[in-house]
């Protein structure tokens, strides 16, 4: 297997540009009337920040480490799924977070790939930026990881 390239290469031959009301990088690959997707690179030590979506997101790993991702259900329910191609150790190459759940995101290593699709398509209105201090009554068992997504 050969070593994979660097971030700044990947970043380069992807055309992705800073996501700054999110963090990290991306590139919107897909849009129409129906759906959207996008690239979605984290490169330590970017987070993807807590926020909550009005549609469902999949996630698609690529490439580079795991992705830990933190969800947080408006039931109370926390889990914290990882994205990458462990499948046999719990790791999964492609996830769905509904509408309506907090979502952030780390890297695992030096710089992980995903990809996000939407159905209908990604709307800016429909995009809600978490407050960290009412996630963190919210989810008092996170809290820490919570003010890592929400710095």
């Amino acid at each position: 297997m050969e070593p994979l390239p660097p971030a700044a290469e990947v970043v380069r031959a992807l055309g992705l540009q800073p996501l700054p009301e999110e963090g990290g990088l991306f590139r919107e690959t897909f849009r129409d009337e129906r759906s959207s997707g996008i690239y979605f690179m984290l490169v330590d030590p970017m987070v993807s920040r807590l926020h909550a979506l009005s549609g469902d997101e999949m996630y698609h790993w690529y490439a580079g480490a795991p992705l830990q991702m933190l969800l947080l259900g408006p039931d109370g329910r926390v889990d914290r799924p990882v994205l990458g191609p462990d499948v046999v150790h719990g790791e999964r190459p492609q996830l769905r977070v509904p509408g309506g759940v907090w979502q952030g995101s780390h890297s695992t290593g030096a710089w992980s790939l995903v990809g996000t699709t939407m159905a209908p398509p990604f709307d800016w209105q429909g995009f809600v930026m978490g407050d960290a201090d009412e996630l963190v009554a919210a989810y008092p068992s996170v809290a820490e990881l919570i003010r890592r997504l929400l710095p």
